[in-house]
Parts: C-alpha cells; structure tokens; sequence
C-alpha cells in the first residue's frame, strides 16, 4: 500500500474495520439500487407507472441489512417485515432490475404481484420476503407471528420488521414493543425504524414527544440505540451486533436509523429531488475516493453501466403483457375442484 493511501485510511479508519471487499460491494450495491430508483421515478414521469414511491437516501441503511440477512425460505431462516422503502435490502439479497420495473409497471411476468400491486410492494418467498402492505406499519405486529414460530422452533433464523418514523404512532407499532417483550417470552425480533423526519408532508418536530423513538423500547427493557444510518459502515457493524446478540439470546432489539429523503414521500409529492438533505452515496463516495478504493472514472462507468441495463430492463417490459381481467381472483382464495371463485 502507498504511504498516500496508509494515510488516507488512517483518516478514515472505519473503513478499515471491514474487509475491502465487503466495503465495495456495499458501495457498489448502493449505487445499483439509486440507478435503479431514479428509474423507476423516470418511469413514472414518462406515463409507464401509475404511482411511484421508494429508498433513495436510505440505501446506507438497506444495503447491510440485504447483506446481513440469513437468506432461505422458512423459519431457519430470517424474516423480512418491510415497509416500501426496502429496495437497498432486496438489491442486496440478489434482486435484479427487471423484477422492481415489472412490479411498477403493473405486467403480468411481476413475480411479487402478478403485476397487481404498487411500486415497491415486493413479496419473494423463496428469501422469506413477506408481502408489503399498503396499510401503514402493520407489518409491526404481523413479524409477531414468524418470531413466535421460530421461538418455538428455536431457529437461528429472526425477524426482521421495518418501518418509517410516522408509523411509530401506530397500535401496530407499539403492540410489538409489547408482545416481543414479555418476560420469559421475549422474541428473536429486530424492531427497527428508520427515521427521515417526515411524515408524508408532517414534520418529525411537532408529533413526537419522546427526544428518541428507540426511548420508547427502554420501557420494555429491549435493547436499543439510534445509529447514523448513512453511514454503511457503522451500519453494518451495529446491526451484525444487534443480529447476532438476538440469535444467542432469543430476545429483541430495536434500532432507529436516521436517513434521508431525497426525492420526498411518492410520486404525490412530484418524486423531485431534495437538495437539503445528505445524500449518502455522495458522502461515502468521497471517503472511498480519499482512501483510493474507488477512483472517479470507475465511479463514472458503474453508473453509466446500470443506466444502461435500466434501460433496458424498462424497454424490455414495456412488451411484456398487463394482468388480465380473468384472474383478478387468483391467488385470493384456495382453489378446490369444487368450486370456481370466478363465478362468485
């Protein structure tokens, strides 16, 4: 290593606390995902999406959750419970473009809703993926029951359960503080929240009481901390800690995650980029250009390369076909020989 990247590193030595390898690979999953976001946003300006609504701002925070997970389908394995701005973490796990364009784009060949859902409703089972939900933070109360189940099986497997700073005020929010709590009962559960200090067009100011939300975990003697969630090396390492502390005690954790919002709530917004707030690619691209692990033209051509497989990704499913009336129906109910639920 050259004395200029010895002392580049020794003023950034966070970035030594992980491999170098790993460090990219964030990084590089990091800018697949904004590409891929800014497409989507694209789409829907273009008149190919109805609705739009996503992570950028948060892939600092998703990414090393994606790559931390315990991938498989079952209670072995980890649970997500995600709210709709989860792409960082589906990107990580293995996700390509095509599936997030498809699902935007309402076509029939979306492996997550058979081209029935909105943007960033994703559901891929075979990754224990549970469906994401339009109603606001019931995905609180529904990872209860995956905990309970690998509880019961005592798995190395845990829950996962996302979720936005606005949804705390929910029931939903506030019953998992309880039911994964219980004395004697407590749950393989990491209850997390990430904070961007909006909610839809509500200010964080004016509707907490509480100085922290994960205040509100101390209550139930669940551990708790507040994290610089753009930041993915501090990231990953709190929550390896976290991960790792609940498959050896059985017993939750909670973490609040301050990001950013950088193209506001949805497309009802207008999906138009905020200059106010730090952007987390930009930060962390500076300090792996200062250590010399990345340099501007490879910064330039990963992004001009998954331009270019959005691209076509986008005109790829502009030919593929929209769901048809007929099966508006599968899916919904169990199907038997001796009934047909289209009649109904």
């Amino acid at each position: 290593m050259s004395s200029k990247s010895s002392q580049s590193l020794a003023q950034d030595k966070d970035l030594l606390m992980l491999p170098k390898e790993l460090v990219l690979k964030m990084y590089d999953h990091m800018v697949y995902s904004r590409v891929l976001e800014e497409r989507l946003i694209k789409i829907y300006k273009l008149g190919d999406a109805f609705f739009w609504i996503g992570a950028p701002g948060e892939e600092a925070w998703g990414v090393p959750l994606g790559l931390l997970t315990l991938k498989g389908q079952g209670p072995l394995f980890d649970y997500l419970h995600l709210h709709y701005r989860c792409t960082p973490t589906l990107v990580a796990l293995g996700m390509p473009m095509i599936d997030s364009i498809r699902l935007i784009m309402n076509r029939v060949t979306d492996i997550s809703t058979g081209g029935r859902n909105f943007s960033n409703h994703y559901c891929f089972p075979k990754w224990n993926v549970v469906p994401v939900t339009s109603p606001i933070e019931v995905q609180y109360l529904a990872s209860i029951g995956t905990a309970h189940v690998q509880k019961k099986l005592n798995s190395n497997g845990i829950t996962v359960v996302t979720g936005g700073d606005a949804g705390t005020a929910e029931g939903d929010f506030a019953s998992c503080l309880i039911w994964s709590s219980r004395p004697g009962q407590e749950l393989p559960v990491l209850i997390t929240v990430q904070n961007n200090q909006w909610g839809i067009s509500t200010a964080y100011q004016g509707q907490h009481g509480e100085s922290k939300i994960a205040d509100r975990a101390k209550a139930f003697n669940i551990k708790n901390r507040v994290i610089n969630g753009l930041d993915p090396i501090e990231t990953y390492l709190c929550l390896k800690e976290d991960m790792d502390y609940i498959r050896k005690n059985k017993k939750p954790a909670f973490i609040e995650a301050q990001v950013s919002r950088l193209y506001g709530h949805s497309s009802a917004s207008g999906g138009n980029r905020s200059v106010e707030q730090p952007c987390p690619i930009d930060v962390f691209e500076q300090r792996l250009l200062k250590a010399n692990f990345i340099s501007t033209d490879l910064i330039k051509n990963k992004k001009e390369e998954y331009e270019k497989q959005a691209q076509q990704a986008q005109n790829q499913v502009r030919t593929e076909m929209a769901p048809e009336a007929k099966s508006i129906w599968d899916h919904i109910f169990a199907q038997s020989e001796n009934a047909d639920w289209r009649n109904f």
